[in-house]
């Protein structure tokens, strides 16, 4: 089964991608309300997929990701955000996330997203 951590400081976004997991055979092992906690979480929980807002408190989708990537570049980063925006894009790949998806998401482009990151998609 494949563990998730999810960062996100809605927590209407997290209840989502929690109901989401739990009717989808993923393992939500954490919930994180900014980058701060989403790199604890992840380095306590070693998940396999680590789903990040790009735009929250503390620290960003973005820092968080460089520094997960950094302490374990095996866990697989998808960043979110409701902007759409090449540079947005562009600075979650750099960081290195897998791929980005577009708040409001479908609940099969997330189970999607999450199945390809692990399996090399």
């Amino acid at each position: 089964m494949i563990r998730l951590v999810v960062a996100d400081d809605a927590p209407f976004i997290r209840e989502i991608v929690r109901h989401v997991a739990e009717t989808n055979e993923i393992d939500l092992v954490g919930e994180a309300t900014d980058g701060n906690e989403a790199v604890a979480i992840a380095k306590k929980m070693k998940p396999d997929v680590v789903l990040l807002d790009i735009i929250m408190p503390n620290k960003s989708g973005i820092e968080a990701a460089k520094e997960i990537a950094a302490f374990d570049p095996g866990i697989k980063l998808i960043a979110f955000s409701t902007a759409d925006q090449d540079t947005l894009v562009m600075r979650a790949l750099d960081a290195g996330c897998v791929s980005y998806l577009v708040k409001p998401f479908k609940s099969e482009e997330l189970v999607k997203a999450i199945r390809q990151s692990v399996a090399g998609g």
